[in-house]
């Protein structure tokens, strides 16, 4: 059957000379590995520019129900990006995404919300002029929302702890030792009531970064099956490490 979707990419692995598996994430079909052939001539219409990380594209696909490889007929740009492929910084934000969402959305079927979610976020962080460190905090704590593990922010009380197994705040330590201290369950809790336009309210140095970023990923650990390490997050850490303000 012909398929026409908006996709993601979120993998690209080159496999024969010419040969690349790529794998997207769709809004009609959730997860979707695609087998596509791109000729060394510029002739053809696949083009691997089109497959860069996060690249937000409407593709035509000869789709399969119980093929693991669906082959692409054609593919467009849905929306060019302007300001990330010039920004280092932004740069390795997307590309940090890219492997984070690859293994947090790895089981997902038809999901147009989370899709939407990840479309406009992208679009956001292309056309924002400063104000994005932040960034990547709000969308690793808000994507949960979309894969099941958001906590109740309402639940939260002054003094609580964040229990992480369990999604839920409490007003006494739990008895395992995934759980955040009184201090650190407060910050998260304000982390989870940002959005992208007041973000920047949120004061943080490198260190703070660093730290909720450790955090979020062992809270995604404890809910997301086999859940690796994360090849991209030293490169960024690395960078942001000399930023400049941008919050």
């Amino acid at each position: 059957m012909l398929l026409k979707t908006k996709a993601i990419v979120l993998k690209t692995l080159k496999y024969s000379e010419n040969k690349y598996i790529i794998d997207l994430l769709t809004e009609t079909e959730g997860r979707v590995s695609v087998v596509i052939n791109i000729p060394k001539t510029s002739k053809g219409k696949l083009k691997k520019q089109y497959f860069q990380l996060m690249n937000l594209l409407e593709v035509d696909l000869d789709f399969r129900q119980k093929e693991t490889l669906q082959h692409l007929r054609d593919v467009r740009m849905a929306y060019p990006y302007f300001s990330i492929p010039m920004d280092p910084y932004k740069m390795s934000i997307t590309l940090f995404l890219a492997e984070f969402i690859y293994h947090s959305t790895r089981d997902e079927h038809e999901n147009p919300n989370l899709f939407a979610y990840i479309e406009n976020s992208m679009r956001w962080l292309d056309g924002s002029a400063g104000h994005f460190s932040n960034f990547h905090l709000v969308f690793m704590m808000r994507l949960s929302r979309f894969i099941g593990f958001f906590p109740n922010v309402d639940d939260y009380h002054e003094g609580d702890y964040f229990d992480m197994r369990n999604a839920t705040f409490c007003s006494n330590a739990p008895l395992h030792t995934d759980f955040l201290n009184v201090d650190e369950s407060s910050r998260i809790q304000l982390l989870m009531r940002m959005n992208y336009d007041t973000m920047h309210l949120f004061k943080m140095n490198h260190e703070d970064r660093n730290r909720i970023i450790d955090v979020l990923i062992t809270y995604y650990r404890l809910h997301v099956p086999n859940f690796p390490e994360l090849q991209s997050l030293p490169v960024m850490k690395a960078l942001w490490e000399i930023a400049p303000a941008k919050s």
